[in-house]
């Protein structure tokens, strides 16, 4: 088995691990009543170029080989580093809905009785969705030797992250007020220390 195989099996799994995490916490969410909201075209836009970078474009290339102009040798240390990478990115991502519990939803809402969180990931950056979100898209270049799908996951998430992540933040002060700025000054927006 070659290492470009072994690269597009492990991106596969990883893929598989989202959804396995994500699902149950999007049965449970829809029990909770949303008070509040700010669904956008632009917040669709995101959502989509996500969609298509992290899933769609990798999604078909793993299945198709396509573009096959733009593949590049796989390398057995790019596998390794995408696969931690990957993996990192869904410890992440399960802890930060677990964390959420209740609170969790995947567009910008606001739920009954619904809490400011500030501890697990969130001890450290205000978006640990995203920080996951970002592992995930360099994972992935790793992981699949291509051009276009490396950059494609980079791409996705950077539309998503800047479309998004302001509006989140207003609608956060709007509604917990001092008590988010506090968390704003004290913690980053996705990587800890950083930014």
């Amino acid at each position: 088995m070659s290492i470009a195989v072994v690269g597009k099996i492990l991106w596969v799994l990883g893929v598989v691990a989202w959804y396995v995490i994500r699902y149950p916490f999007e049965r449970r969410a829809k029990r909770v009543r949303v008070v509040s909201h700010r669904r956008s075209p632009t917040e669709k836009i995101g959502l989509a170029s996500a969609l298509l970078g992290l899933a769609i474009a990798p999604g078909f290339y793993v299945a198709t080989g396509m573009p096959e102009a733009a593949d590049y040798p796989a390398r057995a240390w790019a596998v390794a580093v995408g696969a931690v990478l990957f993996a990192t990115a869904m410890w992440v991502f399960r802890r930060t809905h677990k964390e959420l519990g209740r609170n969790w939803s995947i567009t910008l809402e606001i739920r009954d009785q619904h809490q400011l969180i500030c501890s697990g990931p969130y001890a450290f950056v205000r978006h640990p969705m995203y920080t996951s979100f970002l592992l995930m898209a360099l994972g992935q270049a790793f992981l699949l030797s291509n051009w276009v799908v490396g950059l494609a996951g980079l791409t996705g998430f950077a539309i998503l992250f800047f479309l998004r992540v302001d509006k989140e933040e207003r609608m956060m002060l709007e509604i917990f007020g001092p008590q988010y700025r506090a968390y704003m000054d004290r913690t980053r927006r996705i990587i800890p220390y950083l930014y």
